[in-house]
């Protein structure tokens, strides 16, 4: 059976999606769920594009050991040369060099002639192919690209030394039948492609990301690119959950395999929504809340007699487990450690401790505790752990609120900054409002506009926790906050109060010159 490699995109062409972007510790946590996920090709950033950029790169690089680590440059001296600068430490790096081949991007965009193209191609992949072996070289818009010209530059870049041939849907234009026409024409029609690994890249913009990436398998291609849960640009990329769990299930069809361990498949995704602040989707294939639920008579009667009548694949296959009571308040500090680990965590003795502080508080307000409870503690916790918004942001102290269906909601609270307490009261439309309203008063913060303020329970049962997100955006940039509690309004205030200490990081950073 030919294997065909994953390559994860999350961190360069997710993290463009808006409102997705993320800081260094956060591509960290995302870059190891990977390497436990078994992707083949993490590719880690843009490191031309900014000093944060090349960092994150870099230090992804460094870190990750299980996994080829590529950076994005285009086919230029400079871009390739910050590439390298930022790879050169991973087990095994990777340089991905892209220029556009289509007609429309070729006059408009690059304002250069086919055979300039194709030579600056050729030239570039040469100059790559001086700093490692391994070249991936991808034609920007290839779908809506001519065909004889798509596979001159295929030849030329494998001529010079790609290994990997990447022929993108940029723009999620095609359909599943050009796509494998696609793939097997330059295949046929390259010399020398017997030598290198043919690559999908499709974006959703029509819907068909998923499809379009399984039928370039069918066409030959042995890579794909894709994103946890789809994330990208515009209508995002094919969602690697997707397509790894098509192929798994449907051998009979595609008769290829991949190395990834599909039991990570829930954490990771859970990781990358925890992280961007957003929540995967009822329906969402494979990992939305409604994949395994069945609410039709006929369905469960069926499912209740063979499963396989409507589960094509189990949840655990892809590391869903049933909500488990599995610790209570008289478990010790080892045991909570230990089951940690069980569930794939491993933290820092630091994480260790401000996570079983929570645990053990919330043990005081809800009776039982769940996997799904101990991740939600973890997820929270680490995610927001910034030492520099720790040491210097505000924190919540005590706050009381006033509301019914007849008056207006009054908030008191008092926040702590290092030693100092701060006061204020505030109306507002309801508790949370005036919450807020009594927090900026406080904090006095920048002018900001609020995307997204959800709350969502994490497990069963009106005791359950309240996971509430904030995201707010100043400075053309996005801040997220993270709380939970089993009270909403103070889950709301942390959540507040974490955003608006990363805005003000933000903020110094930028007033320093940082």
């Amino acid at each position: 059976m030919d294997q065909v490699k994953i390559f994860d995109t999350t961190l360069r062409d997710g993290e463009q999606s808006p409102g997705c972007s993320m800081n260094l510790k956060e591509k960290i946590e995302i870059a190891r769920c990977l390497e436990k996920l078994k992707v083949d090709v993490i590719e880690a950033g843009f490191a031309i594009v900014s000093p944060g950029d090349f960092e994150s790169v870099k230090t992804i690089s460094e870190t990750v050991k299980d996994c080829t680590v590529a950076s994005l440059a285009r086919a230029t001296v400079k871009d390739i040369d910050a590439a390298w600068e930022a790879v050169k430490g991973a087990a095994d790096p990777r340089i991905h060099v892209f220029i556009a081949t289509s007609p429309l991007h070729m006059e408009y965009k690059l304002r250069m002639k086919p055979e300039e193209v194709l030579e600056q191609a050729g030239k570039m992949v040469a100059y790559a192919k001086k700093f490692c072996s391994n070249i991936e070289f991808s034609a920007e818009d290839a779908t809506r690209s001519d065909l004889d010209f798509l596979s001159r530059v295929t030849e030329i870049a494998i001529a010079n030394g790609a290994t990997t041939i990447n022929l993108p849907d940029t723009v999620g234009y095609t359909t599943p039948d050009e796509m494998r026409h696609l793939i097997e024409y330059v295949r046929a029609h390259a010399a020398g492609s017997e030598k290198a690994i043919f690559s999908v890249h499709c974006h959703n913009d029509l819907g068909m990301a998923t499809s379009n990436s399984l039928a370039g398998v069918l066409g030959g291609a042995r890579q794909i690119e894709c994103t946890i849960n789809g994330l990208g640009e515009r209508a995002g990329n094919t969602a690697l959950e997707e397509v790894v769990m098509a192929m798994h299930t449907r051998q009979d069809t595609y008769n290829v395999g991949t190395r990834i361990d599909t039991t990570q498949i829930y954490r990771s995704s859970k990781t990358v929504y925890n992280i961007i602040g957003q929540q995967a989707p009822l329906n969402k294939a494979i990992i939305g809340k409604n994949a395994f639920a069945h609410e039709a008579g006929i369905h469960q009667h069926g499912v209740l007699a063979n499963k396989k009548t409507y589960e094509i694949l189990t949840p655990e296959a892809v590391g869903i487990v049933a909500n488990s009571l599995v610790l209570g308040k008289h478990s010790g500090r080892h045991a909570f450690s230990q089951h940690l680990e069980e569930l794939g965590y491993a933290l820092t003795k630091e994480e260790i401790d401000r996570c079983f502080e929570e645990f053990k508080d919330i043990c005081d307000k809800k009776k039982n505790i769940t996997d799904a409870d101990l991740e939600a503690i973890v997820t929270h916790h680490t995610g927001n752990l910034i030492p520099e918004v720790d040491e210097n942001g505000y924190s919540l102290d005590w706050f009381q609120t006033s509301t019914s269906n007849f008056t207006t909601a009054t908030c008191t609270i008092s926040l702590k900054k290092k030693d100092e307490k701060f006061q204020a009261v505030a109306l507002g439309d309801g508790p949370i409002d005036a919450a807020f309203n009594a927090i900026d008063q406080i904090i006095k913060p920048s002018e900001h506009t609020f995307d997204i303020f959800s709350i969502n329970s994490i497990s069963e049962g009106k005791d359950t926790l309240g996971d509430v997100t904030v995201k707010i955006s100043s400075h053309n940039k996005t801040f997220t906050g993270r709380g939970l509690s089993t009270d909403i309004i103070e889950a709301s205030v942390n959540a507040y109060l974490t955003a608006m200490n990363r805005l003000a990081v933000f903020e110094s950073k930028s007033k320093d010159g940082e």
